[in-house]
């Protein structure tokens, strides 16, 4: 495995642990800077509207920029606005930090899976996207606990100091050790936004958007169904939420494995996987024990679709992957906004607090039917076109062309190849 992808995970674990740290600090926060919790809910929300408006800009600004220089710049600029948060002297102050450290959540992972995909051979591209998303899951694991409990001891501005210096160390080390990677020949903003007249794209970026809403949906709510339903206690919950990031590790490294041998099936039969154990979370969350486990298996499904949709699109860009790449985040803050917005509404209709559970079962269903139509135009569209030239009859090819057909699989590498 390549240390440049090691140098990108971590970056990937501050991002990771600085938007998911938030959900535990709130009350910190509230209590500090003299606002509601729900006042200071609006603080996620600052986040996730960040990502969604600085994903297109910063990659729409960055094309044709050498990927390596655009990945240290995005990683400086997350390391100074998590700065900027830690020294907010106000709430509004805070807001605005917080949507300025979102602007380059989404422009960071949709170039860097493109240079993941790059740095490795065809057949290892969506392992390689999973190794560089490992930072993100293992965040859930002890980044998101550790920064709680830092910030529960020490206050959250000494959280958000910590996740500064984690992202200086991942601007340095993507600096030292991912090589040059220059953008493709054609790179440009006229060049990328030509990848988004694909039907194809539209359709993966659909199955994020509408799937993974339904792991949004069971994840928003997942505090109060332990201790309502399951009988957790307060104090145990950071420890099953622990849990959750063993499943997402374990599902984006299965994930990335499986969609490396077969990438539609892999997407189909996650969302499917998705919506049956969310379905049934709603009778397991009953006990604690059977609550737990069905907590991990979420966790593996969900965050397997991850490796394998950011595979699929960046394959559906082809040659253009850096501003689609950098669109799958913006879709996945899309399915966390209407699954949670969905959850929400089952609770608020009275439907009890398994009801989100079933409202993320019914959008992951959504995404595998999706998923599944998708499929099957594109093998109807590969049927209609025939037999590609290289499996017609006829001489073989001379070992020169092999080697410049291989490099060029390369430099389309993140098209070729790909985040709920």
């Amino acid at each position: 495995m390549p240390l440049a992808l090691v140098a990108l995970a971590v970056t990937a674990f501050a991002i990771g642990t600085t938007e998911f740290a938030a959900m535990g600090l709130l009350p910190q926060v509230a209590g500090d800077l003299d606002v509601s919790i729900p006042q200071a809910g609006w603080l996620i929300s600052a986040y996730a509207v960040g990502v969604v408006v600085g994903a297109p800009l910063l990659t729409a600004f960055a094309a044709g920029r050498p990927r390596k220089t655009v990945l240290v710049a995005l990683a400086g600029f997350f390391a100074a606005g998590n700065l900027l948060c830690a020294v907010a002297p106000d709430f509004w102050s805070l807001a605005a930090a917080r949507l300025i450290t979102g602007l380059p959540h989404g422009a960071f992972f949709g170039a860097g899976a493109v240079a993941a995909a790059e740095l490795v051979a065809p057949h290892r591209r969506a392992r390689a996207v999973a190794v560089m998303f490992s930072g993100l899951t293992v965040a859930n694991i002890v980044g998101v606990p550790a920064a709680t409990l830092l910030g529960q001891h020490l206050g959250w501005r000494a959280t958000m100091l910590v996740v500064v210096v984690i992202g200086v160390a991942g601007t340095i080390a993507i600096a030292r050790l991912v090589p040059h990677l220059p953008s493709p020949a054609q790179a440009g903003l006229r060049h990328e936004l030509g990848a988004f007249r694909s039907g194809q794209l539209w359709l993966a970026l659909a199955t994020v958007v509408f799937g993974c809403g339904g792991f949004f949906a069971c994840y928003s709510y997942i505090t109060p169904l332990l201790t309502e339903v399951s009988g957790y206690a307060t104090g145990s919950v950071t420890l099953v939420l622990a849990l959750f990031g063993v499943g997402m590790t374990i599902g984006n490294v299965l994930g990335g494995y499986a969609a490396d041998r077969a990438l539609r099936p892999t997407v189909c039969a996650a969302f499917l996987l998705l919506a049956a154990v969310l379905a049934l979370f709603a009778v397991t969350a009953r006990t604690e024990w059977s609550a737990a486990v069905t907590v991990v298996l979420v966790g593996l499904f969900g965050f397997a679709i991850v490796p394998a949709v950011q595979t699929l699109v960046l394959r559906e860009a082809r040659g253009a992957p850096t501003l689609a790449s950098a669109t799958v985040q913006g879709a996945f803050n899309l399915a966390n906004a209407q699954g949670a917005y969905f959850g929400g509404l089952a609770l608020d209709a009275g439907l009890g607090w398994t009801s989100p559970t079933l409202v993320g079962s019914g959008l992951a269903a959504s995404g595998a039917v999706i998923a599944v139509l998708a499929w099957a135009l594109d093998r109807r569209r590969k049927a209609l076109a025939g037999p590609s030239p290289s499996s017609a009859p006829g001489p073989a090819p001379a070992p020169e062309a092999d080697v410049r057909a291989d490099a060029g699989d390369r430099v389309v590498g993140a098209g070729a190849g790909a985040g709920c």
